[in-house]
């Protein structure tokens, strides 16, 4: 069952809560430490993009299109529709021989205000770049050009680019296919079904993936990390944590948002993965969450701890900017 795990307080009294479930699995797969129910079932929604894009990687796509590190960075992303993002979409679909057009994630405004605003002062429309997907979709329609399949209904769970994606998510976290339900996403393809500490087992592995079993992907998912935390602004974008995070441990940890307040990371080092659900979906339980899971696992330097609570204070301000209430970490 899931435990209280936040306080929002105003006046010194608790306002608001938040609960949640907190998976930590080692390289083993085994559960090290729980809060809740670390075996709870939870779509993995966009904290599965570094599977995703392993068939292509293996395939030889990275090399096959010339693709930069940047752009297999972005590939995994949940970007904030940034102008280096655009790009980056722009870039990775003309190099595989498409344009935005061909993108069926769907117009979306971007994440980051800022470029929300700069689109529309340009009197532009939001397009298919500007969505946080955006990376995942080009991705899949690059491997669909790379094995010579069509590209029409590719977001399909029947299209052969999902079966080889759902095959490969359920094998990242040692599960048969059968074993990993399906829905759709707000970008509209699959979404993956599965326990939080499988989620967890994934980031070890991709964390650490020397010694993990990957047989022939270890230097496919070796390359997917190694792009992340060579490239975080590509992964998240300006101010988000998990751009944040890779940035300030100078790629100790690997991180990768989910929505609904799904949330995985993992140390490179140890291969400890760690994966929290918030269960009412709440974003702005992210930064206090990530710092909280982060501090209990000991992950974090004092001087790092510190530097993110200096970026992401645990209070709460008014329209002034007075102080008015704290955010309470209880795990």
């Amino acid at each position: 069952m899931s435990e209280v795990v936040l306080h929002y307080t105003r006046a010194g009294k608790v306002e608001s809560l938040h609960r949640a479930d907190i998976a930590f699995v080692n390289l083993k797969g085994e559960i090290v430490d729980a809060v809740g129910d670390a075996k709870r079932p939870m779509f993995w929604r966009s904290a599965a993009k570094p599977f995703q894009v392993l068939p292509f990687v293996r395939d030889g796509g990275v090399e096959h299109f010339g693709l930069t590190q940047e752009e297999l960075a972005f590939l995994v992303s949940s970007h904030s529709g940034e102008k280096e993002h655009v790009a980056l979409a722009q870039s990775v679909l003309a190099k595989v021989g498409l344009t935005p057009e061909a993108l069926a994630c769907g117009a979306a405004k971007p994440m980051s205000g800022k470029a929300a605003t700069a689109v529309l002062l340009a009197g532009e429309k939001f397009q298919a770049v500007h969505n946080a997907c955006s990376g995942k979709h080009s991705g899949m329609l690059a491997l669909a050009m790379l094995r010579g399949l069509s590209i029409d209904g590719y977001t399909l769970a029947e299209h052969a680019v999902q079966q080889v994606m759902h095959q490969e998510v359920a094998a990242a976290v040692g599960l048969k296919q059968d074993e990993v339900e399906l829905g759709i996403d707000g970008c509209g393809v699959p979404v993956f079904w599965l326990p939080l500490d499988r989620m967890a087992y994934g980031y070890a592995r991709l964390a650490k993936p020397e010694g993990a079993g990957w047989g022939a992907d270890e230097a496919a998912i070796t390359a997917v990390r190694n792009a992340m935390v060579a490239y975080p602004h590509a992964v998240a974008g300006t101010g988000r944590i998990d751009t944040v995070l890779m940035e300030l441990t100078k790629g100790r940890l690997v991180a990768k948002i989910g929505s609904e307040a799904v949330y995985c990371l993992a140390d490179t080092k140890s291969g400890l993965g760690i994966t929290f659900k918030v269960e009412d979906g709440s974003y702005r339980s992210i930064n206090p969450m990530v710092i909280g899971v982060l501090k209990r696992a000991g992950l974090l330097t004092k001087e790092e701890e510190a530097a993110l609570w200096a970026k992401y204070p645990p209070v709460l301000k008014n329209h002034r900017g007075d102080i008015i209430g704290t955010i309470e970490v209880l795990f």
